[in-house]
């Protein structure tokens, strides 16, 4: 946890180094941090806070403001439902509510076992194709209902038998 800790507190020293001179840094040195950590973790508020010397609510007002930042560690996979004009139109939003009857989350959540984030986007511009699911890099079209289990289960993780 201390070395942990100290690898965090260098991290963000030298993030606040690399961006000390420009405006609009904290933002900047946010985003690095996400992009580091997959999302903010509140040590690293904390320490950018001490660094700074700004106020945690100030980074908080920042991280909160901009829908980019996030406060949970990413599910290792995540699912990007649309909920655009031509998939909302085609059943999407029936889509959303079996995914969130199936891994028991809402929107922006992560499943308890870090597996799955669930997000809305309005648009993934695949429209001819719609409804569509996105997990990580892979486009599902037309998707119905009785399919979101078997889409979802491509990405359990399987155990190996003993």
């Amino acid at each position: 946890m201390i070395e942990e800790k100290k690898s965090m507190q260098e991290e963000v020293a030298s993030l606040v180094e690399k961006w000390k001179d420009k405006e609009g840094n904290l933002i900047m040195i946010l985003h690095e941090l996400q992009n580091y950590y997959g999302y903010v973790p509140r040590p690293a508020a904390l320490e950018l806070s001490r660094v700074l010397h700004a106020p945690l609510a100030r980074i908080y007002e920042v991280i909160t403001f901009y829908n980019f930042f996030k406060l949970e560690a990413p599910g290792k996979h995540t699912i990007s439902l649309c909920l655009g004009t031509a998939c909302y139109l085609k059943g999407s939003a029936i889509l959303l509510n079996e995914i969130k009857t199936l891994l028991n989350i809402e929107e922006g959540q992560t499943t308890k076992d870090g597996l799955f984030q669930l997000d809305v986007v309005r648009c993934l511009g695949c429209c001819g194709l719609a409804p569509v699911i996105k997990i990580d890099d892979k486009i599902y079209g037309k998707v119905q209902k009785n399919q979101v289990m078997g889409i979802l289960s491509e990405y359990a993780e399987h155990k190996p038998e003993v």
